[in-house]
């Protein structure tokens, strides 16, 4: 049975798309995926399933969520195995110095091919800076995150990306 990483895009922010973490966690379990557990109002799901079609399981949740809440959040889902990959090629782990909370991962539902990753890459970003690489940005910000950085730009853009 795979443990899989469910990240739910634009739930419980600015008071918008509402969800409680144990109305989530229920939800998932109806929808007979095992041991689901979040992390803090994040909308971030670990559980575990024997699904091995991953877009028939985020067409299943994203489903589950309209019905029970009345509305369709993006669903991106992850196995451990492509989160220890993530890490593996963190292009960033080399450098020393920088402070593990101004590093961050954005994923997206897809890979926004070679145009798209092009658009990101010729976007000026100093002093933060961020590589794609596939269905994912890595961002340094040395300054912190706020809404003006790269990411509010980028990872939610769908001009950018091709993955709104």
């Amino acid at each position: 049975m795979a443990v899989i990483i469910s990240m739910l895009r634009g739930i419980n922010v600015g008071g918008h798309n509402k969800i409680k973490m144990d109305a989530l966690r229920a939800l998932y379990e109806s929808l007979k995926l095992q041991d689901a557990q979040t992390h803090v109002q994040s909308g971030n799901v670990i559980f575990r399933s024997d699904e091995r079609d991953i877009a028939r399981l985020t067409k299943r949740i994203e489903e589950g969520i309209e019905r029970k809440f009345g509305f369709r959040p993006s669903v991106i889902l992850r196995t451990t195995a492509e989160m220890r990959e993530v890490i593996a090629r963190n292009p960033f782990a080399k450098r020393r110095g920088i402070e593990p909370g101004k590093l961050l991962v954005s994923f997206l539902a897809s890979d926004p091919e070679e145009e798209g990753r092009e658009k990101v890459r010729q976007m000026k970003c100093e002093p933060e800076e961020m590589r794609i690489d596939g269905e994912r940005f890595t961002f340094i910000f040395p300054m912190g995150l706020d809404g003006r950085s790269c990411r509010g730009r980028a990872g939610q853009d769908a001009e950018y990306t091709g993955n709104g």
